[in-house]
This record gives structure tokens, sequence and C-alpha cells, in this order.
């Protein structure tokens, strides 16, 4: 009796079935939970809308040093409950001019608020939140950076912000280990600190490369003989995270490193040890 030929290729199929007990079959993989994925803002931010409807006074200001905020009133006397969480709602934006007044406008915000901030911090906590979760490398370094500078703005804002570890910290746990730009959104002209790419510089220019954006860059450290730029940019996720937590310990209290190690196991106290 003749055998019956063997199949070419495996057939494919779905796992946890009965198919997947059979022989000669290719079980398919669980699919991607897509954890480091960016996930941009559907709707457009509140401060655009504001910004385009013309309700913040504020301008811009020329001189030899770059660009700056020219203030139509005096800081001190805005009212921080009403523009500041709208400021830090522009931490998604990404693009010019809603960046640079978002950003610049926190940071001027922060530098002459005194007291006038640590009763806003409450409405600062869901702007915060939604900026980390787009994921981007961008925003997720700007928020980095502003929780920074807010903790430190004024006395109490680190133990005020212990309360809210909970909605803040997950995606600190997500990153702490990125040291390197995921996906698709790194810009071009790091094209070289990507281990996958050494293969195709050869046979692709850069330029091609920029066109397609099919080959996604790698999480490792080790660059072999190439430059990482961003640790002098502060643009490495991995150390603004780890930057970030340390602050959060020092100006949050006694109770800030259990909160913290409860929402990022793998944080070190840098005061206990």
């Amino acid at each position: 009796m003749p055998s019956v030929p063997k199949r070419a290729t495996p057939r494919v199929v779905p796992a946890f079935t009965i198919q997947a007990l059979q022989k000669d079959v290719t079980i398919i993989p669980p699919p991607k939970a897509g954890a480091f994925v960016e996930r941009p803002r559907k709707a457009p931010t509140q401060f655009r809308r504001f910004y385009i409807r013309g309700d913040f006074p504020i301008g811009t200001e020329f001189d030899t040093y770059g660009n700056k905020i020219a203030w139509k009133v005096e800081i001190e006397k805005l009212d921080y409950h009403h523009y500041l969480p709208m400021f830090f709602d522009g931490l998604c934006e990404t693009v010019h001019p809603y960046k640079f007044f978002a950003q610049q406008g926190i940071l001027d915000m922060l530098q002459h608020g005194g007291p006038k901030i640590l009763p806003v911090i409450p409405q600062l906590i869901i702007p915060i939140k939604n900026a980390l979760n787009t994921r981007n490398q961008e925003i997720v370094c700007t928020t980095l950076k502003v929780i920074q500078r807010l903790v430190i703005s004024t006395d109490m804002v680190g133990e005020a912000l212990v309360p809210y570890y909970r909605q803040i910290l997950p995606i600190f746990n997500i990153f702490k280990n990125k040291n390197a730009f995921w996906g698709q959104s790194a810009p071009p002209k790091y094209w070289w600190a990507s281990t996958r790419l050494q293969a195709i510089t050869s046979q692709k220019t850069v330029r091609n490369y920029r066109r397609e954006k099919k080959i996604e860059f790698t999480n490792s450290v080790n660059l072999g003989d190439r430059i990482d730029y961003t640790q002098m940019n502060q643009e490495n996720v991995g150390d603004l995270i780890q930057e970030t937590l340390e602050i959060l310990e020092q100006y949050g209290g006694e109770n800030a490193f259990i909160n913290i190690k409860y929402m990022v196991p793998t944080y070190e106290s840098c005061m206990l040890n």
C-alpha cells in the first residue's frame, strides 16, 4: 500500500485545541500584549482648545537666548486652580507652538507659584496620568522632568503625591528598564542606536529607512561601539524614572518608600541602603 506523502509545510492551528495535539502542526503563538505600544490621544487636548480660543494671557517673546513666554499678567496673580491643570493637560502636545507654551508655562508657574501649588495637586494627577499613558518617548520624558520640578517646587508637594502613587507609578514600573527608544517613536537622528540596523545600513540608505519605519528598535543597553546620546540629552527613560523615584522617596516622607515599593517592586531605596 503506498504511503501517504507528508505535507510540505505543517498546518497552522490555534493553541489550546484538539488540533494542537495532532502531529505535523504549528501552533499559533499568543498575541503581543502591547504594553509598550504608543496610545495617542484621540481628541485634542483642552490646552489646545483654550489656546486657540485665546483664553491664556500669554504671548511669545523673542530674544537672543531663544523664545520665552511673555505673560500679560503677573504670574503670582494667576488663579492656579484654573490655569495650572490646563497647562499640565498640554503635556500630551508634541506640536509647536502648543508644546512650547505648555512646557514653558508649567516651568514658569512652578517657579513663581510658591504656596499656591500645593492645593492644586489633586487636579494635576489626571493630566499627569494621561500624559504617561500615551507611552510616547517624548511625552513620557517631558512628564518625568515636570514631576521632578513639581516635587521640589515647594514644601509638602512630595508628601501630597504619596496617595496618588497608584495612578502615576504603574507606567514607571513598565518602562523602568527601558534604556533605548522603542517602536516607531524614535527620532530618525538616533538611527545608529539600534543594533538591528547594522545589517541593513549597507543595503538601504537612511532616507529609505526613515520613509519605511518598519524595523523596531531594540531595548538593549549594550550598543557595542556605537554611541547612545539619550543620557546626555536626558531622554533615557530608564534613568529618568530612577531619578524621579529617588526624588519622590526623598521628598515623600516616611511612607514614600513603602508605597513606591508596592507599585515598583524592583526599586531599591536610595536612603535606607
